[in-house]
């Protein structure tokens, strides 16, 4: 085997040098990165897991996605129990509360395990050194995998009833295939719907009437709209509706007489049939001779017309009729400019 020159034999040794220098830079980068915080002042808190899925010593610890404290160890507590130390910082102790809880989570997708302080209320101190935070009750990864199972097992299921569905449906079963399949059912179904446009739309029309008469019944002016704002006229119905009220209370108590004034003329009909009232009521003869003095008063009357004209125009009381008329023509004179007067001064 023939070996390599000198020179190339250098280049290589350079270039390893080089290449081991930067992984020692790199890594002091990163260390030092990673440690920057090591002599930062810190406060102790623990938390009871019942899984830690994996979380190791040194792992970070996130409050609010920001970097607060690191994992310093994990070791068994009780019988089956995990108990994990937080390393938390000092100068972030006053933001995190005795209430709040801590969970395990993931950096990323595929990263590293972390631990995330949530939630607390300002009503609650800050954490203390030593002070225990609960863990927060989260599905772990098998259940969650027995969660994905059964939602897979329901899928399954509604996808088989989806394909049965679907397949009586194409052979025009149920409802919906007969509304497909069939064309008679689809143009029955096709009027009903046009009927019911026709509906809307002479509801629509109706709405747009209704509307307009609103709009003038509430134009100022109207009659409907006076009865509604002017208050006058909501007073004079009031007063009206009130002596409406009072003139019908009276027509039932002058009903109420006339019945007991006609119950009293019944009784005394009944008990007595000769007084007054039953002999202008009942006897033919009393109602004869009634008639008979009416007719003898009427004719007295017109006789008793004749006789005054006749001596009006008689010469001698002549004058005395001219002189009665010209009195009562004054007296009337007096009593037009009494009532002119008096009208004036209203």
């Amino acid at each position: 085997m023939s070996k390599v020159p000198n020179p190339q034999r250098r280049a290589v040794t350079v270039g390893l040098f080089v290449l081991i220098g930067l992984i020692i830079f790199v890594a002091g980068v990163l260390t030092i990165g990673g440690m920057r915080k090591s002599f930062v002042s810190k406060i102790e808190a623990k938390s009871i897991f019942d899984d830690v899925n994996g979380l190791k010593a040194g792992n970070n610890i996130w409050f609010s996605g920001v970097k607060v404290g690191t994992v310093k160890d994990i070791h068994f507590y009780g019988d089956s129990q995990v108990e994990v130390i937080l390393n938390i910082e000092e100068k972030s102790q006053q933001y995190i509360r005795k209430d709040a809880q801590v969970k395990i989570s993931t950096d990323g997708l595929i990263g590293n395990k972390i631990v995330v302080i949530e939630g607390g209320t300002t009503k609650a101190e800050p954490i203390q050194d030593g002070d225990v935070l609960r863990v927060k009750k989260e599905d772990s990864q098998e259940d969650i995998m027995n969660t994905l199972q059964a939602n897979n097992k329901n899928i399954l299921a509604i996808t088989d009833d989806f394909k049965e569905i679907s397949s009586r449906i194409r052979k025009g079963e149920g409802s919906v295939g007969k509304l497909l399949a069939d064309e008679d059912l689809y143009k029955n179904l096709e009027v009903t719907m046009a009927s019911l446009q026709r509906a809307a739309n002479q509801a629509q029309t109706m709405t747009t009437s209704l509307n307009a008469y609103t709009a003038k019944l509430n134009k100022p002016g109207g009659l409907a709209n006076d009865v509604v704002t002017d208050t006058l006229i909501m007073a004079n119905v009031r007063r009206t509706v009130s002596e409406l009220n009072e003139t019908a209370a009276t027509a039932r108590a002058m009903v109420a007489g006339l019945k007991q004034t006609t119950q009293e003329l019944s009784n005394d009909l009944a008990n007595n049939k000769n007084n007054a009232v039953g002999l202008l009521l009942r006897d033919e003869n009393t109602a004869t001779d009634i008639k008979t003095t009416i007719q003898n008063l009427e004719s007295s009357s017109e006789k008793l017309d004749e006789s005054m004209e006749a001596l009006q125009h008689n010469f001698l009381l002549r004058g005395f009729f001219r002189k009665q008329e010209k009195r009562a023509e004054k007296e009337k004179v007096v009593v037009d400019s009494i009532q002119l007067k008096a009208q004036v001064v209203q």
